[in-house]
């Protein structure tokens, strides 16, 4: 049996072989809700059909996050193999997974009573999630306590960067996240929108002319923040794989990557996102 187990979210946007290489356990970030029928995300719905289902009607697609007995399943299995566990959650800002997920922690207490469960708030999304849980796997193949798996966690989490292109502010706009300014600013003048995060939440870093002009701006981000060491990075999607690996070559090309990998947006993300978003997140070694 494990020492520790780790659960993140859908949203974390990590690779298969990932998961199954660190063994951790995703749990759906939720369900998207189409015409009178529940997706639930990735198990049931794939990204390219949640763009088809977003661009047909989309005031017939909406979202709902994942239950607290949803959660409580998750700690369930997870605790088959491990004497603790840790979800660690896209930031309380976005969602409310993590109250979901403490809501079962409480119920937990009767069910699994031997278990030790912690919910962490990763204040952050996508890939740099997806690498706050890595680090966290990583220190439990070493064998590492888990406030110790906590630390490592949190030091990815200080240092890691995340910035995407998006296509279109249309999606972004309706969830509350991007300030009406911005909005029609992006619409007015079809500007492609370069989004970060900061604290928990979604901050607009500035404005590109086009897809182009955006990722020359991610290069120059990522060439400012880290100066000649190794770095971790991942490259994301939202329906625009030629893109992507196209700046995935150019990264792997200027960069010292200690690691570099390709993920898509989960399909739930769809509903803020749209279709034609890029992006990078990464930390420099130590």
């Amino acid at each position: 049996m494990d020492k520790i187990a780790i659960i993140t979210d859908s949203v974390a946007c990590l690779p298969q072989e990932l998961t199954e290489q660190y063994h951790i356990h995703i749990v759906p970030a939720g369900t998207i809700l189409f015409e009178g029928k529940a997706y639930r995300d990735w198990l049931d719905i794939s990204p390219d059909e949640a763009y088809h289902m977003l661009e047909s009607s989309p005031e017939h697609f909406s979202t709902s996050a994942t239950s607290p007995t949803d959660f409580l399943e998750a700690y369930k299995e997870a605790s088959r193999q491990a004497d603790t566990v840790i979800y660690i959650a896209l930031s309380s800002k976005f969602s409310t997974l993590y109250n979901m997920a403490r809501v079962a922690k409480e119920l937990a207490k009767e069910e699994l009573p031997e278990t030790e469960i912690e919910v962490f708030d990763s204040r952050t999304a996508a890939a740099a999630q997806g690498f706050m849980a890595l680090a966290a796997a990583r220190a439990t193949s070493e064998g590492k306590s888990l406030a110790e798996m906590i630390a490592a966690a949190k030091k990815v989490g200080d240092k890691i960067n995340l910035l995407y292109i998006f296509e279109t502010v249309r999606y972004l706009y309706r969830t509350g996240r991007l300030p009406k300014a911005i909005a029609n600013l992006g619409s007015k003048l079809n500007v492609k929108p370069i989004i970060t995060v900061h604290n928990g939440s979604a901050q607009v870093h500035g404005v590109a002319r086009n897809k182009k002009r955006g990722v020359d701006h991610l290069l120059e981000f990522a060439k400012e923040k880290i100066t000649g060491q190794p770095v971790h990075m991942a490259v994301l999607h939202a329906g625009a794989l030629d893109e992507a690996e196209s700046l995935k070559q150019l990264i792997s090309a200027e960069f010292n990557c200690v690691e570099l990998w390709l993920s898509q947006f989960s399909p739930i993300m769809a509903y803020a996102t749209g279709r034609g978003v890029i992006g990078i997140a990464f930390y420099p070694e130590d």
